[in-house]
C-alpha cells in the first residue's frame, strides 16, 4: 500500500457489484423455539446487501461510488434505488427487469445473545452478465479508483474478476496461498468479527536476508502481543518478512492484526452488515492511501459505530462523525 501523505479523497469513484435488497428487521427478546409465538421489541424495514451497505457506508464517507446490481420494477425495487439515491449512489447502472421480485431479507436481532438470524430471498430473474451490456460497463469503469465485488452476482463478477480459492488448514496458510496463486494482489483481509481481523501485505521489494518464518507461529506471536485492556481498535504488525506456509510456499511479506473496537453490552444493538461497513471503510481508506495499521483501525471504527443501531445503514457514520475525528486529521 501507499505510504505517501494522507489525501482525503473528494468525489473519488468506486464501483461495486453485487447484491442491493430490502431488509425486514425484527428485535426479539430471545429467538423462538419451534411453534412459539413471540412478540418483536421493534421493526424496521431497510436497504440491505452487501455491495448496496458497502456503498452507502462509501458515500457517507465522501466517496462517489456507483452500484451494479439489479431489481425488479415493484415496489421494493423502487424503494431499493430511492435510498442508496437519497445516500448518493449512483444507481444508474442498475438492471430494472420489467417482472419478477426485488430480493428481500427477513432479519431476526436476538437481543439476548446479540446475534442475527437472516432468511434470504433472492430476486427474480437473476442478473446475468447481458444485463449490462459491454458499453454501460465501461461507462461504469471510467474513471473509478476501485471496483469492489461482493461475490454474490458470480457470473457477472467473474466478466471482471477470478475466484480466488485455497485448501490451506489454517486462516494465515489460506492468505499466504492466495499471494502466490494471485501474484498481483498486494494484500488480503480477513474478518474475524469481535475477534478483529487478519492482513496480509506483499512486500514486492524482496531482502534477500530477510528470515523465513512459519506463518503460524508468527500470528500467535502477534496475538500474544494484543493488549485486552483497550477498548479502542489498535494494529500490531510483523516487521516484513519470509513467510512460509507447510505444503504451500513462501511469500515475503507483513502479517497484521487488527482488534475490533469493544463495545458495551448495553450499546450493542445489532451486528447486521458490520462486515459490510468495515469493506466501505476499507475502500475508504484505500483512496485516502492510508497506511495499513490505521486503514484497519478506521475499518473497526466505522464497523462498531454500525453495530449501534438497528439494520445495516442505521448506524453508519458520515464522514464529520465525531467518532471518526481522528483519522481524518
Amino acid at each position: 500500500m501507499s505510504r505517501d501523505c494522507d489525501s482525503l479523497p473528494e468525489n473519488t469513484i468506486v464501483v461495486g457489484c453485487g447484491a442491493a435488497g430490502v431488509d425486514f428487521l425484527a428485535t426479539v427478546a430471545t429467538y423462538p423455539k419451534p411453534d412459539d409465538k413471540i412478540r418483536s421489541t421493534s421493526f424496521k424495514i431497510q436497504g440491505g446487501g452487501n455491495a448496496g451497505n458497502a456503498l452507502t457506508c462509501t458515500a457517507r464517507l465522501g466517496l462517489k461510488p456507483r452500484i451494479i446490481s439489479k431489481v425488479a420494477d415493484d415496489t421494493q425495487g423502487r424503494e431499493i434505488l430511492h435510498e442508496l439515491e437519497v445516500d448518493g449512489v449512483d444507481t444508474s447502472f442498475m438492471a430494472v427487469s420489467k417482472e419478477g421480485t426485488s430480493p428481500f431479507t427477513y432479519i431476526i436481532v436476538d437481543s439476548q445473545t446479540k446475534s442475527r438470524t437472516c432468511i434470504h430471498t433472492p430476486g427474480f430473474p437473476p442478473m446475468k452478465p447481458d444485463d449490462l451490456p459491454e458499453s454501460n460497463l465501461l461507462t461504469a469503469l471510467n474513471g473509478a479508483r476501485i471496483v469492489y465485488l461482493d461475490g454474490r452476482l458470480h457470473e457477472t463478477a467473474l466478466v471482471v474478476a477470478h475466484e480466488a480459492w485455497t485448501e490451506a488448514s489454517t486462516v494465515s496458510k489460506a492468505l499466504v496461498c492466495m499471494l502466490l496463486r494471485l501474484p498481483n494482489i498486494k494484500f488480503v483481509i480477513v474478518t474475524l468479527g469481535k475477534d478483529g481481523c487478519i492482513m496480509l501485505e506483499r512486500c514486492v521489494n524482496e531482502d534477500p536476508s530477510a528470515e523465513e518464518v512459519v506463518v503460524d507461529k508468527l500470528l500467535e506471536s502477534l496475538e500474544m502481543r494484543k493488549n485486552g485492556s483497550t477498548h479502542i481498535p489498535t494494529c500490531i504488525s510483523s516487521p516484513v518478512t519470509k513467510l512460509h506456509a507447510e505444503g504451500i510456499g513462501t511469500v515475503c511479506s507483513r502479517l497484521y492484526i487488527g482488534t475490533a473496537k469493544n463495545i458495551p453490552p448495553s450499546e450493542l444493538i445489532d451486528t447486521t452488515g458490520a462486515g459490510d461497513a468495515f469493506i466501505g471503510a476499507v475502500l475508504y481508506a484505500i483512496c485516502a492511501n492510508f497506511e495499513p495499521e490505521k486503514m484497519l483501525c478506521f475499518a473497526a471504527t466505522v464497523a462498531a459505530s454500525k453495530c449501534r443501531a438497528l439494520g445495516a445503514r442505521s448506524g453508519l457514520p458520515y464522514r464529520i462523525d465525531p467518532c471518526l475525528a481522528s483519522f481524518m486529521q
